[in-house]
């Protein structure tokens, strides 16, 4: 099949989407001047519905269906994401790939007025967006305070500067991306806060019919950082990886092998299951199915059972 002539990007029009996708869009035009690249911005509901946590609403498929419904009516190419906020499961008419390097997976301290988590005084309120931080900033911060906290990054800095938190807690990569990184205090060890599976990852879905487009973005991935991401995803396909479940898990590369953590608790971090492992490159999937089942057989499966009961 020929290369395609025309790109259409389909993204989110929130500042740090729109930032993603200009790099994607600037990386291909650079690739073949040939291509025509659109980038095509909607709003989703996951946008549009602030005053919720996400495990309320949906979770983190808000973020991607009028995106692919974009795609199924032929008003767009092609879609750029975080990889976090991609549900693990995929429908198989789509397919997903990799986009160049991983940022900063970590996440970030930001505050106005505290150096770092360790030095906020008792009952200081700290605001996250994400069950996973929950739970283990509960467990290792027990004396202070978390509230929910939605919005686009600069809408979160905003709550904070006008004093509606002590602190917040954010990706570490969409500061660096939209050129914020001045704004983080501290970035928290992953002993401390084991990155979202997928963070700091750009991934491009489209349809996977579209074999020209396989084929134009082929170049673009890197195997260390898709072995990574294939790794991490299928630990989140065995440990039910969502919005409501406080999972995180991090895959790192070192040469031809991946180094990889995972973690399962409740939200309030009174129970957490932390496993760990390491594997090739080329068989990442099964590392991360591995990996998960070796969680679940570690007392994740049990705390499944009380997440499941809970919602009952």
């Amino acid at each position: 099949m020929p290369a395609p002539q025309r790109i259409r990007i389909a993204t989110r029009e929130s500042k740090l989407a729109l930032a993603q996708t200009h790099m994607v869009a600037g990386a291909l035009r650079a690739r073949d001047p040939r291509w025509q690249v659109d980038i095509v911005g909607m709003t989703t509901k996951g946008d549009r519905v602030l005053d919720r946590p996400l495990a309320q609403v949906g979770g983190k498929g808000l973020f991607v269906k009028e995106l692919e419904v974009a795609m199924d009516e032929g008003r767009a190419d092609i879609a750029v994401h975080s990889l976090k906020d991609v549900p693990m499961e995929v429908a198989p008419r789509f397919a997903l790939a990799t986009f160049g390097e991983r940022e900063l997976p970590l996440d970030a301290f930001v505050s106005e007025r505290h150096a770092s988590l360790e030095a906020m005084p008792a009952g200081a309120l700290v605001g996250t967006s994400s069950l996973r931080r929950e739970c283990q900033l509960r467990r290792a911060f027990p004396q202070l305070r978390f509230a929910a906290l939605r919005g686009n990054v600069n809408t979160r800095l905003a709550k904070l500067a006008a004093g509606e938190y002590d602190a917040i807690i954010l990706a570490a990569a969409g500061l660096r991306r939209l050129g914020l990184g001045d704004r983080i205090r501290a970035t928290l060890p992953e002993s401390l806060a084991l990155p979202a599976i997928g963070q700091g990852i750009l991934a491009i879905e489209f349809p996977a019919a579209r074999t020209d487009l396989a084929a134009a973005l082929q170049g673009f991935e890197l195997r260390a950082v898709s072995a990574a991401a294939r790794a991490e995803r299928a630990l989140g396909l065995v440990v039910e990886g969502s919005c409501e479940v406080p999972v995180a898990a991090y895959a790192r590369p070192v040469g031809d092998s991946l180094e990889m953590e995972a973690l399962v608790g409740l939200p309030e971090g009174s129970r957490v299951v932390r496993q760990g492992a390491r594997g090739s490159l080329a068989e990442a999937e099964r590392l991360g199915r591995e990996l998960g089942e070796r969680l679940l057989a570690a007392g994740g499966r049990e705390i499944l059972r009380e997440l499941a009961a809970r919602k009952a």
